[in-house]
């Protein structure tokens, strides 16, 4: 938890002065048994009304001064650990969102939701506990403790006695019960898992009538989340019992060896009235102790997993210098691939020994079977993930020499999924370029064949979009993440089967479209459609992570057995010949 107290450093103040008000409220309660003993000892001894009345005074006076030390304390506390809660959060995602995609699949979407909020909202609780409470109550017990010995020496033994006792309790019900907060922790992360899956994959789920498994499976997860929040609670139940019995016993014997004491004349009644209340104090101070070690115990499971996040290298580094040499001239392949090979962490190559030139202002077809790493090596690109081996070029300078947001800003990507996020159409054209005109969107709009639907659509560029653009077919969010790309006319444009839900008409169209669009933009289509990568300059053959042919539609389809046999398996040989 340590390595968190950066986040506290703007709150300095607050830290300091909460505990230390905190700590002036704690002095003011260990007077108070004192001015009572003096009352009873004293004033109503002597029926001294007078006395009565002027320390009945002063502690209302110290009650009215320790509340505002509590309130002062517990509007630093709010201060500093909100303080605290939005640093951390601001920094953890933007440490994320400068992971690749590697690390975050290797953390998981929904544990990295859960780290960022229900986490961090545990270190919160335990940043304004530890302003509030942390020294507060350890300086009761030790000062109560002191406080009695202070009026009789013998009975404050009972006093060491009974925070012994108390604290052998403590350490037995917290260590058996410290490895099930650790556990609920990861089974918070499945039960997020499960739910995600479910709204995401609500129209799946219903459309195979596996309402009732997909609720068998959350019931699982939240069963597994009930029984060991019951086992930790029968753990933690344990201890109000054993406390009060303790403090119970020790209230017991102060008042039996000291009405001896009262009737030898070594103690006033006042005295044990005050060394009772010192007992009550010690008891509540102890209660809390126990309440901070369980707050403490998450936050610590909460911290570890916070810092395995922020503690994640990403492995792919961002450039430093935009490259000086980068060659944009005609005979300099816009995109090469010079024996590229990768994996996503198994022991087999996910692509191998890939080398591909493609040149400025070409349209290049990628085809190839289910997995057979189309999506790999497009992703490989922007520098999604690094090459395990190899070199990828961008007009003549290695992809890692590039800062991400100039290699990535030359570069329009329109993914297998098609995603929208909520607002405007407008504001979703915009992504790319800030400052796009509304006319550079509509012309991105008629390239993509998203111009109609939108022009019908009452507010047109104002319609809103739902998250996920869940208002929108799925052609029609197709065609305009496909417009989102070329706002900006990129130099690079990669549609990653970004085409998948269009018709063929419609599919004819953007093709003819983005041919029209810009003569200099590089296009690298993905698809699966024989017919969509036709007319491309070169087609690049994909099967089981190896490229097994480039070229021409008709050169693969004479030379190339995958290629035949793809197109084969959706046209006639009169179709792929002459259509």
């Amino acid at each position: 938890m340590w390595k968190l107290a950066k986040y506290l450093k703007h709150y300095k103040k607050e830290v300091i002065l909460g505990p230390a008000f905190k700590l002036t409220e704690a002095i003011l309660e260990l007077i108070a048994p004192l001015i009572m003993a003096n009352i009873i000892d004293v004033g109503i001894r002597n029926s001294d009304s007078d006395y009565i009345l002027r320390m009945g005074g002063l502690m209302i006076l110290i009650a009215a001064v320790g509340l505002c030390c509590a309130l002062i304390c517990q509007y630093f506390a709010a201060k500093a650990s909100q303080g605290f809660g939005t640093n951390l959060r601001n920094e953890m995602f933007s440490h994320i969102a400068s992971l690749s995609h590697a690390e975050i699949d290797t953390l998981g979407t929904p544990s990295l939701i859960t780290r960022i909020t229900n986490d961090v909202n545990q270190l919160q609780v335990a940043v304004a506990m530890l302003i509030r409470l942390v020294i507060r109550a350890p300086f009761l017990v030790i000062g109560a403790t002191v406080m009695a010995m202070m009026i009789d020496f013998q009975m404050s033994l009972i006093f060491v006695a009974a925070a012994a006792g108390i604290a052998v309790v403590l350490y037995l019900v917290m260590s058996r019960s410290v490895p099930f907060y650790r556990a609920i922790q990861k089974l918070l992360d499945r039960i997020s898992l499960v739910t995600r899956e479910n709204l995401a994959g609500v129209r799946v789920i219903r459309a195979f009538s596996k309402q009732e498994k997909e609720q068998e499976r959350f019931d699982e997860g939240t069963d597994e989340l009930k029984k060991a929040s019951v086992r930790v609670g029968k753990i933690s139940a344990l201890l109000n019992p054993f406390t009060y019995l303790i403090v119970n016993a020790g209230i017991i014997a102060i008042i039996w060896f000291g009405g001896g004491a009262v009737n030898t004349g070594a103690l006033e009644q006042g005295q044990i009235v005050a060394l009772v209340q010192y007992m009550t104090q010690i008891l509540l101070a102890l209660i809390v102790v126990a309440n901070l070690v369980v707050i403490f115990t998450k936050a610590s499971a909460s911290a570890a997993r916070v810092n395995e996040v922020l503690e994640t290298q990403a492995s792919v580094a961002d450039g430093k210098n935009a490259p000086e040499n980068a060659d944009k001239g005609a005979d300099i392949p816009k995109i090469e691939f010079q024996n590229v090979s990768f994996s996503y962490g198994g022991d087999e190559m996910d692509l191998e020994n890939v080398s591909v030139k493609i040149m400025r202002g070409q349209t290049i077809g990628v085809i190839g079977g289910t997995g057979s790493g189309k999506s790999t090596f497009v992703n490989l690109i922007p520098r999604f993930y690094d090459a395990s081996k190899g070199r990828i070029l961008v007009d003549g300078e290695d992809v890692r020499e590039y800062p991400f947001s100039v290699l990535r800003g030359q570069i329009g990507m329109v993914p297998q999924q098609a995603v929208l996020f909520s607002g405007t159409v407008r504001e979703n054209m915009r992504w790319r370029d800030d400052s796009a005109t509304d006319d550079e969107i509509w012309a991105a709009l008629r390239t993509a064949q998203a111009c109609g639907f939108i022009e019908k659509f009452p507010q047109k560029l104002d319609t809103p979009v739902l998250q996920g653009g869940k208002n929108l077919s799925g052609g029609q969010r197709q065609r305009l993440t496909i417009a989102r790309a070329l706002v900006g006319r990129p130099e690079i444009l990669i549609l990653d089967d970004s085409a998948s839900a269009l018709d063929f008409a419609t599919d004819a169209a953007l093709r003819e479209a983005l041919r029209e669009y810009g003569r200099e933009i590089t296009v690298i289509m993905v698809s699966q459609r024989a017919t969509t990568l036709k007319n491309a300059d070169k087609i690049i053959v994909f099967d089981d992570g190896q490229v097994v042919g480039v070229g021409t539609h008709e050169e693969l389809f004479e030379t190339n057995a995958v290629y035949r046999e793809i197109c084969l398996s959706q046209l006639s040989e009169g179709e792929v010949r002459h259509g």
